[in-house]
């Protein structure tokens, strides 16, 4: 995953449990492209510090995803959503029955999981 991309995807899911000040710093430096110095003198901490917490949330962030998983069954999921888009797709199409049964054991895969 691009490194940007990666960041958005951990902070979407697991920014809330972050502390106030964390999201803010993280925020300007990722999202609002601050640089280190910008966001060291509006937040009063040095730019070493700000280098320093952006690191350990990104680790932090990154051990949340490593323990409980949630962006990978997120794109497992959206990834059989998808084949089930296309499946619907063929039996407009050809009007197969078969894929209705694929449909359903796709459908069933999901619920399964929740």
């Amino acid at each position: 995953m691009e490194k940007i991309v990666e960041q958005a995807l951990l902070y979407d899911f697991y920014g809330e449990l972050l502390n106030e000040h964390q999201r803010k710093v993280y925020e300007d430096a990722i999202f609002n492209d601050l640089s280190f110095s910008e966001i060291a003198d509006e937040y009063g901490i040095s730019r070493q510090g700000v280098f320093d917490l952006i690191k350990r949330v990104n680790k932090t962030l990154a051990n949340y995803e490593s323990k409980l998983h949630l962006i990978e069954k997120f794109q497992e999921t959206k990834t059989k959503v998808a084949r089930i888009d296309s499946l619907a797709d063929s039996y407009l199409e050809n009007n197969d029955e078969n894929l209705i049964l694929d449909i359903k054991k796709i459908s069933k895969e999901i619920l399964d999981e929740f």
